[in-house]
């Protein structure tokens, strides 16, 4: 699933490429990926500009010059690409918006979304995230504050949407190796000094993710050099020796994900 390194570089990426333009036509494949009659969405879409393009955690918001939002969310498997009709992946298509004659194609929607919506429906569907990790509000504080209520695990608590936004499965990995800390350790039990290794490590690991792309294996344009050139540290990694320590990486199932680590260096 993209998290929020590789929502980030979307949002970046499109911003060049669509920004300031008219969505000319949209084609619904897939009526179940948005959420009104895939008719009255082409409709209020056509002709109508790329405003802006924001992010909020996994989530991207493209504002239209009419004061409405298509809320993306790609949820498992989704990506997106923009082309032209002949550079268009071998791939199902769910939705497509055009460009005159390029389109952004949405790739993999089984069960991501791409809602039209007013600004103040988006702004309810953030009431019940957590903060924006990125952003200086972010502090020390905040991550000891929303660590020490809860009782479940360290890899749960991070990639918990409504305690901290924008962490998912493979980031989550990279950031408790980072920081020296074990998945599997209760995350109400961190003392002061593991809190700020963790603070560090989340700011760290996903400034680094944005800087290079993320891990996105598909390419969002052709010729695009930038998408997906993240090396994971640990994740996907098992027995691989451990950057650090040259420790095999361990894998251990932990809430039904693939979760890696150190045995040795990670405590």
């Amino acid at each position: 699933m993209p998290e929020l390194p590789e929502m980030e570089t979307y949002k970046k990426g499109l911003a060049s490429l669509i920004g300031g333009r008219a969505i000319t036509n949209a084609m619904i494949q897939r009526e179940k990926s948005i959420n009104i009659p895939a008719g009255k969405l082409t409709k209020a879409v056509a002709n109508q500009k790329v405003k802006s393009i924001s992010r909020r955690a996994k989530y991207l918001i493209f504002q239209l010059e009419n004061g409405s939002c298509l809320l993306l969310h790609l949820m498992l498997g989704g990506w997106m690409f923009f082309g032209k009709e002949e550079d268009k992946p071998d791939r199902t298509i769910q939705v497509q918006l055009s460009f005159g004659d390029r389109r952004l194609f949405f790739i993999g929607l089984r069960l991501g979304y791409l809602h039209l919506l007013t600004p103040e429906a988006v702004q309810a569907e953030f009431e019940k995230i957590g903060p924006e990790l990125l952003d200086l509000h972010f502090t020390l504080a905040v991550l000891q504050q929303r660590m020490q209520q809860r009782r479940g695990i360290l890899k749960t608590v991070l990639t918990n949407q409504e305690v901290l936004a924008g962490i998912g499965n493979r980031y989550s990995d990279e950031i408790l190796w980072h920081a020296q800390l074990r998945p599997d350790q209760k995350a109400g039990h961190l003392d002061n000094q593991q809190l700020a290794r963790l603070y560090e490590s989340i700011r760290f690991i996903l400034q680094k993710g944005i800087e290079q792309g993320g891990y996105m294996e598909h390419p969002l344009h052709k010729g695009d050099g930038k998408t997906g050139c993240y090396q994971m540290y640990v994740h996907g990694r098992e027995d691989e020796p451990c950057p650090r320590c040259s420790t095999p990486i361990r894998k251990k199932e932990i809430s039904s994900h693939k979760t890696y680590f150190c045995p040795y260096c990670q405590y």
